[in-house]
C-alpha cells in the first residue's frame, strides 16, 4: 500500500492592503519532502499522523511538500502555479498510489484562481483516479466548494475555535482515510449549507454545547465524522458561509438528514455566538481597574491571522492617552523598526517611529522615545504542539508600556509570545494581544480576565457592508431569511 502526503495552506484576505508571494511561505514554514518537522504545524499534522502509522510496515508513506504562509492578502500567480505544480508533479512521481491525504487550510485565493484548494484536490483526482481514496483535512474559517466535495473521499475539520485539535482532526483524516482503503468503510459525504456567516468561537456557548454534541455523534459511531465550516468573511468566494459536513459509512440518506439537523439548529445561533466587543477606550479603561491582573485585551480585527498586517496603532494610542501603566503589547509588525532597535542595542533609548505602515484604516505611525529592552533573533512562540516563528523581535519600552515588535507577523497564540522576550506577564495588569479567539486556549489560564475589543481596521468584519464581488447565494445577515429568499 502507498500513500502520499502534502501541505499547501494559506487563508486569503482578499479586502487586505498586504500581497503575497513565495517569500511569504519561506518565511512562515516551508518543508521539502522529506523534511518536516517531528512537531506538526496547523495545517501539517497529517505529516506526524501518517509517519506514526507508517511505523508499522502497514504502508509506504511518500512525503511532499508541506509549507504554510500567514494569512495575508491575495496570492500571486505565479506562487500558486509553482507551489500547485509542486505538489501534482510530485503525487505523479509517487504513482501508483492507493491513497493521498492532504492538509490543508480551505481560504486560499490566488490571482485568476478562487479556489485553489477545489483545483488542487480535483487534479491529485485525475491524476491517481477513481479507485484512490482521497483524504482532506481543513480548517473551518474556509470556503468549502463543490470542486472539493465531489473529488474528496473523507474531509476532516478542526471542530475547536481556538483550534486547539487540529492535531487530533489531522489524526482522525488519516485514520478514516487508511480504513477506507484497506475496505473498512465506505465512506460517503454529505453537507448542508448553513447559509451564515458569523463569528463562532467555540470556548463559549452555544457553540460549546455544539461541538460537544458533535463529538458525542462520533463516539457513539452514529456517523464517521461529523464537522462545521464556519467561513471566512474577509475572503470574497462564492461559497463564503457556514455549512455542515457529515461522513458516513454508505448511508448517504441518514447523512443528509443530520447535516440538514445540525446545520439548522446552527442557523439558530445567528447572531447570538459572538463575545460582547467594547470600544479600545472602555476596554483598556476596564482592565485598569481591574482588582487584579493580568486582563487579557483581545484587539480582535487587527489579526495577522485573519490576513491584515497587524501594525495597526489604534489600541496603542488610545493606551497612551490613557497613560496606561504595568502593560504589554503582543505584537505591533515592524520589520524596520525591529532593524532600527537592533542597531541601537538592548539599554537604547532613542526616537522611534512605529506601527501604522500598510493601511489608512489602522491608525497612524506612533511617534516615540522608546528604550530598548530586549533584542531577540529567531524568536518563536508557541501554538499547542506547534512552534511559530516571529522572526527578529525587539521590546520597548513607552512610558509603562512594553511593546512586542516582531518581524514575521503572527497572531498571539501563547503567553509565551511575552515570556520568551523576558516579559513576566504575572506583573502586568494588562496584556493587549492581536488575535480573535485563538489566544485564547492558553490565555485563559493565566488571565484575571479576558475582554474583547473591537477597534475597525483593513478587516472586514460586516458582511452586511462588505463588497462582495462573487457572492451569488443569499446568507443571513445580508438576508434575513435565506433558506427562504434567493440573493439577487
Amino acid at each position: 500500500m502507498r500513500i502520499f502526503c502534502a501541505s499547501l495552506a494559506t487563508e486569503t484576505n482578499t479586502f487586505s492592503p498586504l500581497r503575497m508571494d513565495f517569500s511569504d511561505f519561506e518565511q512562515s514554514f516551508y518543508a521539502a519532502p522529506g523534511a518536516h518537522p517531528e512537531t506538526p504545524t496547523l495545517c501539517s499534522a497529517v505529516f506526524p499522523a501518517l509517519r506514526k502509522q507508517a511505523k508499522t510496515g502497514a504502508f509506504d508513506l511518500i512525503e511532499g511538500t508541506a509549507t504554510w504562509a500567514e494569512p495575508g492578502g491575495l496570492l500571486n500567480a505565479k506562487t500558486w502555479q509553482r507551489l500547485r505544480d509542486e505538489v501534482l508533479d510530485q503525487v505523479r512521481a509517487a504513482m501508483p498510489l492507493d491513497g493521498v491525504v492532504l492538509g490543508l487550510h480551505g481560504a486560499m485565493i490566488a490571482e485568476g484562481c478562487v479556489d485553489c484548494e477545489g483545483v488542487l484536490i480535483e487534479a491529485v483526482r485525475a491524476i491517481v483516479g477513481d479507485t484512490a481514496i482521497i483524504g482532506v483535512s481543513f480548517d473551518p474559517h474556509s470556503h468549502l466548494s463543490q470542486k472539493r466535495v465531489d473529488n474528496a473521499d473523507i474531509i476532516t475539520v478542526f471542530k475547536e475555535f481556538p483550534h486547539t485539535d487540529f492535531v487530533e482532526a489531522g489524526e482522525a483524516c488519516v485514520d478514516l482515510t487508511l480504513r477506507a482503503i484497506r475496505g473498512e468503510i465506505k465512506p460517503t459525504l454529505s453537507v448542508f449549507d448553513v447559509r451564515m456567516m458569523d463569528v463562532l468561537p467555540t470556548s463559549r456557548d452555544p457553540m460549546r454545547g455544539f461541538v460537544d454534541k458533535l463529538k458525542s455523534l462520533e463516539q457513539s459511531g452514529e456517523v464517521l465524522s461529523v464537522s462545521t465550516i464556519h467561513g471566512f468573511m474577509a475572503g470574497d468566494s462564492p461559497d463564503l458561509g457556514a455549512k455542515i459536513i457529515v461522513v458516513t459509512d454508505n448511508d448517504t440518506a441518514k447523512g443528509d438528514r443530520i447535516a440538514a439537523e445540525l446545520g439548522m439548529e446552527l442557523f439558530s445561533f445567528r447572531g447570538q455566538t459572538k463575545p460582547d466587543f467594547m470600544t479600545a477606550s472602555a476596554a483598556l479603561q476596564m482592565a485598569a481597574q481591574a482588582p487584579q491582573g493580568p486582563v487579557v485585551i483581545a484587539d480582535v480585527w487587527d489579526n495577522p491571522g485573519g490576513g491584515v498586517a497587524g501594525d495597526s496603532t489604534l489600541m496603542l494610542r488610545e493606551a497612551m492617552a490613557q497613560n496606561l501603566q504595568s502593560a504589554a503589547f503582543g505584537t505591533i509588525w515592524d520589520p524596520m523598526a525591529v532593524r532600527l532597535c537592533h542597531a541601537a542595542g538592548e539599554g537604547a533609548t532613542l526616537d522611534l517611529r512605529l506601527g501604522g505602515k500598510t493601511s489608512a484604516h489602522a491608525g497612524a505611525p506612533v511617534d516615540a522615545q522608546v528604550t530598548v529592552i530586549r533584542n531577540q533573533r529567531d524568536a518563536v512562540q508557541s501554538f499547542g504542539t506547534s512552534v511559530v516563528p516571529l522572526g527578529d523581535c525587539s521590546v520597548v519600552q513607552i512610558g509603562g508600556i512594553d511593546v512586542v515588535l516582531n518581524s514575521n507577523r503572527s497572531q498571539a497564540f501563547s503567553p509565551d509570545l511575552f515570556t520568551n522576550l523576558g516579559i513576566n506577564i504575572a506583573d502586568k495588569k494588562v496584556l493587549v494581544v492581536k488575535s480573535t479567539n485563538h489566544f485564547h486556549g492558553a490565555f485563559a489560564s493565566v488571565a484575571a480576565d479576558i475582554i474583547y475589543a473591537a477597534v475597525d481596521g483593513p478587516y472586514p468584519n460586516d458582511p452586511t457592508t462588505t463588497p462582495y464581488k462573487r457572492l451569488a447565494r443569499a446568507i443571513w445577515p445580508i438576508v434575513d431569511d435565506p433558506h427562504q429568499k434567493e440573493l439577487t
